[in-house]
């Protein structure tokens, strides 16, 4: 099983993409951050490293895909209703658009896109309310 995620993204402008994080109430690891890289901490062993578009493309030899394309959907979880609202608010807040809210009662998520275009999930679940459902 894998310990730890990178999750690599593209992205415009480092310093705004930085800006936009912190203020969303994310920190950094400065260990991995230079001129071309920043090492966003999503949780313990959860990352995503924002990278200069030009030094991510780099890693492949395909076209890197223009800002606002989405290629994937980031889900992270949330430990409350109020928590997922309180990241989605202050990316919001930040810059970034609030794209849409689902609520099935036992599980709750709001979906918003960063300043690059960035599709982010976050999402509660009552794990003991979906397991009562699925017995």
């Amino acid at each position: 099983m894998h310990q730890v995620i990178f999750v690599n993204l593209p992205v415009q402008d480092l310093e705004r993409s930085r800006t936009f994080f912190t203020d969303v109430g994310y920190t950094f690891n400065t260990d991995f951050c230079d001129d071309s890289a920043l090492c966003l901490e999503l949780g313990p062993t959860v990352h995503a490293m924002l990278l200069d578009r030009d030094f991510f493309a780099t890693f492949h030899d395909s076209p890197v895909a223009e800002p606002g394309t989405v290629e994937a959907l980031l889900c992270l979880s949330a430990s409350s209703r109020e928590q997922v609202d309180g990241v989605v608010d202050r990316a919001v807040a930040a810059g970034g658009t609030d794209l849409r809210r689902v609520d099935h009662g036992m599980m709750y998520g709001r979906t918003y896109a960063d300043l690059d275009g960035h599709v982010w999930e976050v999402m509660w679940m009552d794990r003991d309310a979906a397991t009562r459902e699925s017995v």
